[in-house]
């Protein structure tokens, strides 16, 4: 056998013709496939006690017992069994991450194999080997079930093609009509690294259901409509391609006593957030809860059982100004002088070199925050040489990067805050919180004064997936 494997996995699912497959490797000198090895009902298959004398009950104890079994049970050969997205996963990064684990990958048509399975769980026949004997029946094509068996099955297609592409391996893809090529299985044999070929198939496993699938279900026509809902090429699918951002840990605050967290969302209302957690307690700011990092934070956690968690999210419209007034307009502390320099020189934003003066008036204010909006959609589609800030990455974004570490009981939108935020404040025993107070953004002229049709526009261009993931309406 070939000395680049020494383990194999048919990734494969219920009706893809994971049987057929099997049935012809096990036909090649030096290939034994065991069933599906970690299926967490039985082991191999339904009738099987053991495989290569480890029991179900010692494989659940110990996966890569069984697993250790198989690579080294067939001496100058090479074993292997089926995974479908349901097996044991514990086993899966021992697997994926092996490179000496050759990986196959085999597919069917969805909505095949779904008519398929349910036609085996109506008449009971999961294997046909005499015709005579073949089920039959019709069954009902039920449109939820089969898009969450699609998202299902799609979910673990690309998990599958993620992770390896991550460790630099390829699999070999197998698709259900390939299964009558003798060639292809002769193929799928020589890069496994057998030496043997087959003239023919097995013939002892019958294809069930040949008939076209709108005669295999009782309601074709609702089919058709189903699947014609479906969109088979994504079309409505917005593009990402804003780098991920991680959990900015660091940046957490804590109230001094009372058990409430708040995970910042940068150029938010943050000061105003800030000002009501330390009034819950009657401290200044500066007793806070701060500079977290993740082992401090899983402390904070533990030692607060009953803990509350927030966030608060900000219109685009209004985020973007504020970023664009504090970092790329202020020339103070804190702003980014770099990035405004680069602004104006490598994507012409009509902004003063220096301080602002009295030429830079209403019209002018317009003009420049447009030119950023416009920037802005370039800049979070990874398409400019300026780093995606904090300060205006998407807040879906931000959020996403949460998740890596915790994420936030509660999303609180900034002109609800008063009607949120105190009675989170409650369910953590606080007696009596007061409303937050909003601030005012620090601007040169008010976003209200230069807001209109177009810079709407601009903003739901660079910010599509916030307005589409949190609702927004606009601005106005």
């Amino acid at each position: 056998m070939s000395d680049r494997f020494d383990l194999f996995v048919v990734f494969a699912e219920m009706r893809t013709g994971s049987n057929f497959l099997e049935a012809n490797l096990n036909a090649f000198d030096g290939i034994t496939c065991h069933g599906e090895a970690f299926n967490p009902h039985f082991i191999g298959y339904p009738t099987s006690e053991d495989i290569l004398g480890v029991t179900q009950a010692e494989r659940d104890a110990d996966p890569a017992r069984l697993l250790g079994q198989i690579r080294k049970a067939t001496p100058g050969g090479i074993g292997g069994f089926r995974f479908f997205h349901d097996h044991d996963p514990r086993i899966l990064p021992r697997i994926l991450e092996d490179e000496r684990t050759a990986k196959i990958i085999l597919t069917r048509n969805p909505a095949d194999s779904y008519v398929s399975w349910k036609i085996a769980q109506a008449t009971g026949q999961w294997k046909l080997t005499n015709v005579a004997k073949r089920k039959d029946a019709k069954v009902r094509f039920d449109a939820r079930e089969f898009e969450e068996h699609l998202a299902a099955l799609q979910q673990f297609q690309v998990f599958l093609m993620n992770e390896l592409q991550r460790s630099g391996q390829t699999a070999f893809y197998v698709a259900y009509e390939d299964l009558q090529d003798v060639g292809v299985m002769n193929g799928l044999a020589r890069w496994l690294g057998a030496r043997s070929q087959l003239d023919s198939l097995n013939s002892a496993l019958k294809r069930q259901n040949p008939e076209p699938i709108t005669e295999k279900v009782s309601n074709p026509d609702e089919m058709a409509r189903a699947l014609s809902r479906l969109d088979r090429f994504n079309l409505t699918r917005t593009p990402n391609f804003e780098p991920r951002r991680g959990a900015v840990v660091p940046t957490y605050l804590a109230a001094a006593q009372t058990p409430l967290l708040y995970l910042p969302i940068r150029s938010g209302p943050e000061a105003a957030v800030r000002g009501w957690l330390a009034a819950l307690d009657g401290v200044d700011e500066d007793a806070l809860t701060r500079d977290f990092n993740q082992s401090s934070l899983k402390q904070w956690k533990r030692e607060r059982p009953g803990h509350r968690s927030f966030t608060v999210i900000r219109h685009p419209v209004a985020r973007a100004h504020d970023a664009f007034c504090t970092k790329i307009l202020g020339t103070g502390k804190g702003s980014f002088a770099g990035i405004r320099k680069t602004l104006r020189r490598a994507h012409n934003l009509p902004i003063p070199e220096g301080d602002l003066d009295d030429g830079y008036d209403l019209s002018a204010h317009r003009e420049a925050f447009t030119g950023f909006l416009a920037f802005l959609k370039a800049n979070l589609s990874n398409q400019t040489g300026v780093r995606v800030d904090g300060h205006w990455a998407s807040q879906a974004q931000v959020l996403e990067g949460f998740a890596e570490f915790t994420l936030p009981d509660m999303i609180v939108r900034e002109d609800e805050m008063a009607t949120y935020l105190p009675p989170l404040a409650m369910q953590v025993g606080h007696p009596a919180p007061a409303d937050p107070e909003p601030l005012p953004i620090a601007a040169p002229h008010a976003l209200a004064q230069i807001y209109d049709d177009r810079i709407e526009k601009l903003a739901r261009d660079a910010y599509g997936r916030d307005y589409l993931m949190f609702g927004f309406d606009d601005w106005a």
